[in-house]
């Protein structure tokens, strides 16, 4: 399922060799049976448009995206978990499923984020793929509800990915839930969470010093410069297993 490889490198922080293997990406789309023709004719569009960027004005977009507040965030056990013990017990939990098939993480990735969850869904059975992105049908119609409100072309993504489940999102449900919701990427927003939360101690989702997690760098702006979502086989795994990489 190549074309959710090509997703999850779309999804990932910008680096300099993303635009220069635009062209790579969108053969691949091209090479998959699975992604509905309109999507992928969306997804295309999307490539070529992305190629014709600016490397620091498209990272700087996907800064304002997805790294400014919690309601886009692409790590998905945050939308289910917040920063409760329940969320470092599912990573766990979902780390073990990654290895269980072959592949072990670096230990600078978190197992929930998007990107690398799609990674390592591009390299299982369709129908294993299917079932696991049906599970987060409803994390990712809030992401594209989100995103189109806001009139982001990043909801092509997340469109293409619900595409993928073939099931019939409650989308009229998900706007009425949305509707009102206040944004949370905003200065304002940003500068309350420090003032509410950067002076408690102790609890869950605070470090020593009392400085709170939630406004920790995200797993994107802390990645390598190397061409992300590489898996590091697992030594103890079968033979033959090897690396997810487009």
């Amino acid at each position: 399922m190549q074309a959710l490889k090509v997703i999850a490198r779309l999804l990932d922080y910008p680096q300099p060799e993303l635009l220069a293997h635009t062209a790579e990406l969108a053969e691949a789309l091209g090479a998959d049976a699975f992604l509905p023709e309109p999507r992928r004719q969306e997804l295309l569009a999307f490539i070529e448009q992305l190629s014709q960027r600016d490397l620091f004005e498209v990272q700087e977009d996907y800064v304002s995206t997805f790294d400014r507040g919690r309601a886009m965030s692409l790590l998905l056990f945050e939308h289910v978990h917040g920063e409760s013990r329940d969320r470092g017990q599912a990573m766990v939990d979902l780390m073990n499923v990654y290895r269980e098939n072959g592949f072990e993480l670096d230990a600078r990735e978190l197992p929930d984020y998007l990107p690398l969850f799609l990674e390592y869904l591009s390299e299982r059975p369709a129908s294993e793929a299917h079932d696991w992105l049906s599970e987060v049908e409803h994390i990712l119609a809030r992401l594209a509800e989100r995103l189109n409100q806001r009139e982001n072309t990043y909801a092509l993504l997340f469109e293409a990915l619900l595409a993928f489940t073939e099931n019939e999102v409650d989308r009229d449900a998900i706007r009425k839930e949305l509707q009102g919701e206040k944004r949370d990427d905003t200065p304002a927003a940003m500068d309350k969470v420090w003032e509410e939360e950067a002076v408690r101690f102790g609890g869950d989702g605070q470090v020593s010093g009392g400085c709170p997690t939630t406004m920790k760098p995200s797993p994107a702006q802390d990645r390598s410069a190397d061409f992300p979502l590489q898996f590091m086989p697992d030594p103890k795994a079968a033979a033959g297993a090897g690396q997810a990489r487009v």
